[in-house]
């Protein structure tokens, strides 16, 4: 499990490419202090399993699964990654709830500049759209932000100087491609309200109701 709060950039120092699968490189140093071989790393929102690592960078396989349907394949030498060890027992949650699976990846169409703030308007799949509203939570690149707007087919997130800084998506540009992971609570509400439409007929809350009151 993993908050969203990204601890550092860390730096592609190599990619070796075996058909369908990576085996990343990635130099660090903050998050170098305390690694095990075994532990898990959220490298731009994908939880991987450190293989092996040195003083200043460590080794994940990326499989095929990964490698299609997330923007790890795009990856090449030098390119910026956003990094987070997974959450401590006794640490303090800032962020949301973020596992470390993706959904699927959009595609950055807008960014304004407005005073301190950059907005950056993503294309999202429409299949998703459900689980995201205006004030929820959505992890890019595994980066914890809020929605500041959606629409039928994309979200609009707000960036503070301190996060477009620290964070790759302050780095990327309209067009470029970023990972999506919508809010866990989100999908299991709206799985278990879908298996319950399609089950036994029951009083109480239904989905018309959630609807009716802006739940989604």
């Amino acid at each position: 499990m993993f908050t969203g709060l990204i601890e550092e950039l860390g730096s592609m120092k190599k990619i070796n490419h075996r058909g369908n699968t990576l085996v990343l490189v990635i130099e660090a140093e903050k998050i170098m202090k305390d690694l095990h071989v075994g532990d898990s790393i959220a490298v731009n929102g994908v939880c991987l399993t450190v293989t092996k690592f040195t003083k200043d960078h460590f080794e994940a396989d990326v499989m095929p699964e990964t490698f299609k349907n997330t923007s790890l394949s795009s990856l090449k030498e030098g390119s910026k990654v956003n990094l987070e060890r997974a959450m401590a027992a006794n640490g303090r949650f800032g962020g949301h709830f973020v596992t470390g699976h993706i959904d699927g990846t959009g595609i950055i169409r807008k960014r304004t500049h407005i005073e301190n703030a950059i907005l950056v308007e993503i294309e999202i799949p429409t299949e998703n759209s459900h689980f995201v509203l205006e004030r929820g939570s959505i992890a890019i690149d595994g980066t914890s932000l809020t929605i500041f707007r959606t629409s039928p087919n994309s979200v609009t997130v707000s960036l503070i100087p301190h996060t477009a800084k620290e964070a790759v998506l302050g780095l990327k540009k309209e067009g470029e491609i970023v990972n999506l992971e919508f809010d866990v609570m989100a999908k299991y509400f709206y799985s278990f309200m879908q298996k319950r439409e399609s089950g036994p007929k029951t009083s109480g809350v239904t989905a018309e109701f959630l609807k009716e009151n802006g739940f989604y």
